[in-house]
């Protein structure tokens, strides 16, 4: 599986996507000033100082929380109007500030930001609490749910009703005073370990760069070369060559170097990140919050963090999300042990005299490629030009969904390499902006995700979205193109397709926009989006070699589809092994738990292959310590994909993946509804039946049966 995301929305999983929505007056500090400009308003990026950051939120919560008053006291009785719509009118300049933050905090950290990072995250935690657990506004809250089937509403306003009342029940709204405050302190003090763990993370990615003389460059290609060279000296080191602690870096080299000594060396540097007994060691942090997260599981009613969280997700229990990983990881690990038998083949005829260790996974794999499909990924990357991809990209989403996209450019941007492009519809209308932000950077965190600016809403006037692709490749020659291997254009046609989802996205209330859908469900229109880089329609016309502009040719091309399953054991093993120790963690309640030892032990118990990690070992698994967003949820890529692949089984079956009935009904029943209704409906209104694992097995070449 080709899995990097961290995905970032400001729905209902995240900590700031807690603080409700709104209108709000201009006022005197930068950031906390109404949108003006064109395109229905646009972020000024160019007015953001770090040091105006906590002023500006504290303005913005204060605001808010005077706001909410206003509606927990209002005389009237409690109707949808003057309480649910009152919320979601409530809180934008929150949600202006709090963009603004998270693109600083996610891909401007300097120390500086940090800084103040440490000091606004738990005033964050503090300031939903203060909303959420509102006695006098669950009141409201409640007495429109409980009369909302017989009041009148259409679906999308019971809808939005349940989103609410659940929300506020799930953090606490019914709690006694006492646990609700305890709940408030657990959720202050996670705030701190959360922003700690990611500092030390980024820290360790930061700090460690190996830098290479020319006599270490074996075997790797000269694009590489050149983005290594480049980077070393970005970094002060014009004549060296640095291979940075981030995945974009490691893993081409882990994959062409010769150098086995070096190989491991990047390996175990990359694969420590927060693991390292030192000031940014992550053990501790994960000890604290695994025990505090189980608090508060069971001051909320839940026997444990797992079961808390999937309790309004599409899995249900931790035990449905269980038994759908169970049901592949045998598959996978089988055929890991065959992948590493074939690898340990070609090491043995070369005579290299080694046993396959994690850190030869990679660099035997490709000679296996090579051998058993006459297949060299590093030949396919002469044709996976970066803007040619983006070129791709909108061109599928302009077959599929009518989308045209043209650059704007001199609209402020929080870093120069970032770019615009506008986005209409078929008919010529504005739907809504794509901020593109390609390359890594120190301060930026690692791996590639999604981000709304702004989200899409038709309640108290249209507003249009405005969304954002982030990843991290290696900038290259000013002048030369990138060039970014397979699984990193199939990375970027899925991040694109989590953008996709916010633009499509056609509803009247912005808390059930676009991505505001739940976690096991929001991976989904990103995964299906991955389809579409492979087809012969974008491969002929943006597959194109950064030399001779020549496209890719029909034997490359066959060469791949038919090496289609290959290295499925190491991708979907690496995957499940973090998403079961993810849901372990969390199923084991209050128990002491050494985070080394526990990842150790129960690897074994799963009978892990020893020749590779887990994709996240769990002092860097940001997705689950760095905020509750994916904790106990990661493995919703796997549920997210098998609806993926049972999705595209829909295009095939009518003729093809450019169907015009079958796009629409895609763009009808899921992209555009985001989360106003349910997920298991939407998916039965678009596919006539629940989702086949069978499509999934298939894909991987695992067993049916």
């Amino acid at each position: 599986m080709q899995r990097r995301t961290f995905l970032t929305t400001t729905g209902a999983l995240t900590a700031a996507s807690l603080l409700p929505r709104a209108a709000g007056a201009a006022t005197a500090l930068p950031m906390t000033q109404t949108w003006t400009g064109p395109y229905g308003g646009i972020p000024a990026f160019d007015k953001v100082k770090v040091p105006d950051f906590l002023p500006s939120i504290a303005q913005a919560m204060a605001e808010e929380l005077a706001e909410i008053d206003a509606i927990a006291k209002t005389p009237a009785p409690p109707t949808f109007e003057n309480t649910i719509g009152a919320l979601e009118r409530s809180g934008r300049t929150s949600t202006r500030v709090l963009t603004f933050y998270f693109i600083w905090t996610g891909t401007l950290s300097t120390p500086q930001m940090q800084e103040v990072e440490g000091k606004i995250e738990p005033l964050l935690a503090e300031h939903g609490d203060k909303i959420l657990q509102n006695p006098a506004l669950f009141q409201r809250i409640e007495a429109v749910y409980n009369a909302r089937a017989s009041s009148g509403l259409n679906a999308e306003q019971q809808r939005l009703v349940w989103v609410y009342w659940n929300r506020f029940v799930k953090a606490g709204a019914r709690l006694t005073p006492a646990a609700k405050a305890r709940v408030a302190e657990i959720n202050q003090t996670l705030a701190g370990r959360f922003t700690n763990f990611s500092q030390n993370l980024l820290a360790d990615e930061t700090d460690y760069v190996l830098y290479l003389d020319e006599g270490d460059l074996a075997g790797l290609p000269d694009d590489l070369r050149t983005a290594a060279a480049s980077a070393a000296e970005a970094r002060g080191h014009k004549g060296k060559w640095a291979i940075l602690n981030t995945r974009s870096s490691m893993d081409p080299f882990l994959t062409y170097s010769t150098r086995r000594d070096l190989r491991e060396k990047v390996w175990r540097t990359y694969y420590s990140r927060g693991d390292n007994r030192d000031q940014h060691d992550n053990n501790a942090n994960i000890k604290t919050i695994l025990k505090l997260r189980a608090e508060r599981a069971h001051l909320l009613g839940y026997p444990t963090h797992a079961h808390w969280r999937l309790s309004d997700t599409m899995a249900k229990t931790p035990e449905n999300a269980m038994n759908l990983m169970m049901r592949v990881w045998p598959s996978a690990i089988a055929r890991v042990r065959e992948e590493v038998a074939e690898m340990q083949a070609v090491a043995d005829a070369e005579k290299a005299g080694i046993k396959i260790e994690a850190w030869d996974y990679r660099f035997y794999a490709e000679k296996v490629r090579a051998a058993k499909y006459d297949l060299d990924m590093n030949e396919v990357k002469a044709y996976m030009q970066l803007d040619k991809l983006r070129e791709g990209m909108h061109w599928a989403a302009g077959q599929l969904y009518g989308f045209s996209f043209s650059e704007v450019h001199g609209l402020p941007v929080a870093h120069p390499d970032i770019r615009v492009w506008e986005v209409k519809s078929a008919a010529g209308a504005h739907v809504g902006l794509w901020y593109f932000d390609p390359y890594a950077r120190p301060g930026k965190r690692s791996g590639a995700w999604m981000n709304a600016y702004r989200e899409q809403r038709k309640y108290d006037g249209v507003t249009t979205t405005i969304v954002s692709n982030n990843a991290n490749f290696v900038k290259g020659t000013p002048g030369e193109p990138v060039l970014v291997s397979w699984d990193d254009g199939i990375t970027m046609f899925h991040e694109f397709g989590h953008a996709l989802h916010g633009l499509n996205s056609d509803v009247t209330y912005p808390s059930l926009s676009g991505t505001n859908v739940s976690r096991d469900y929001v991976e989904f229109p990103s995964q299906v989006n991955e389809h579409w880089l492979p087809t012969p329609e974008v491969l002929n016309r943006f597959a194109l070699h950064y030399k001779t502009g020549k496209a890719i040719p029909e034997t490359l091309v066959a060469k791949i589809n038919k090496a289609h399953t290959f290295r499925k054991g190491f991708e979907v093993t690496e995957y499940l092994a973090s998403a079961l120790i993810d849901m372990k963690l969390h199923l084991a309640g209050d128990a002491e738990i050494d985070p080394r030892a526990f990842e150790k032990d129960e690897l074994a118990k799963l009978g892990m292959p020893s020749e590779l990690p887990m994709r996240h070992r769990t002092p860097q698994f940001q997705h689950i310590f760095a905020d509750d967003g994916y904790s106990a949820g990661y493995y919703s890529y796997l549920w997210s994909e098998v609806l993926d692949h049972d999705a595209f089984e829909a295009f095939e079956e009518a003729g093809g993946p450019y169907d015009k009935a079958v796009a629409k009904r895609l763009h009808d029943k899921i992209m555009s509804v985001g989360n106003t209704v349910d997920p298991a409906d939407q998916y039965r209104a678009f596919r006539g039946r629940d989702p086949d694992v069978k499509a999934y097995l298939r894909d991987k070449g695992f067993p049916t049966s």
